[in-house]
């Protein structure tokens, strides 16, 4: 029954293939049956940071001094005017939701061979306030989040913290504007199944480290210090991370 199964999925997926052939999100070309995704030369292409094969990196030390962090990385540059870029903006603000959680499985895939993600308990996505949730339709952390998940099998917690307030957008605000717009907008409802755990917050893209460090704050201080923090997001800018 299981063989029969198999192949009905298979003629199914090819038929589909032939009817829809799927497209390389970045460069446009078609897809060949063992592409993922991404085509092959986009892949080669692709401008990662590699931050996660190495603790020592200088996302890391953004956060030397505010918060103690284990562990930091981003997956790729957020380079403006580019086709990366324009990807990351398709599932942040056009309903891309599958491709957030299939460059989040890339990225898992990529921590998961470096061992970066060797520890880690649980994975908080940074949580959307459920207005602008409900205006989206979706949080885009979360499928990044749901990504990683599936390339490594640690658990994902999308309840145990929450956004209280619906702060404005942090974009075109200056550097400490960010800062003043997310303090204490995160609350932990269940710092039970936070304690004593390591912990890989999640977020899209790194600018100043201002929410990701409100959401980490938070839970450390709901778990009264006895909780690890590692953070992962998927693109930073060379901006953001200034000189190194």
């Amino acid at each position: 029954m299981s063989i029969l199964l198999n192949a009905l999925k298979r003629l199914v997926s090819d038929t589909l293939s032939l009817l829809l052939p799927a497209h390389c999100p970045v460069c446009g070309e078609q897809l060949l049956e063992q592409e993922k995704f991404v085509c092959t030369a986009c892949r080669y292409r692709a401008p990662m940071t590699n931050f996660w094969r190495e603790p020592d990196n200088p996302m890391a030390r953004k956060f030397w001094g505010l918060l103690p962090i284990e562990r930091a990385s981003a997956f790729i540059w957020f380079i403006e005017e580019s086709r990366w870029r324009d990807l990351i903006h398709t599932f942040k603000y056009r309903k891309g939701w599958l491709a957030a959680q299939r460059m989040g499985e890339w990225y898992g895939a990529e921590m998961m061979r470096a061992g970066a993600l060797e520890g880690i308990d649980l994975i908080i996505p940074v949580p959307l306030h459920w207005r602008k949730r409900l205006a989206r339709g979706y949080n885009q952390s979360e499928y990044i989040a749901d990504g990683i998940a599936r390339s490594s099998g640690v658990a994902v917690d999308k309840h145990s913290v929450r956004r209280t307030r619906n702060n404005p957008s942090q974009a075109q605000r200056s550097r400490n504007e960010r800062w003043d717009n997310v303090e204490g907008i995160f609350k932990v409802v269940r710092a039970d199944r936070l304690r004593a755990r390591h912990i890989l917050i999640v977020d899209d893209v790194f600018t100043t480290g201002a929410t990701i460090s409100s959401c980490a704050e938070a839970i450390i201080e709901a778990c009264e210090g006895d909780v690890r923090i590692s953070i992962a997001t998927l693109a930073v800018s060379k901006r953001a991370l200034g000189d190194f």
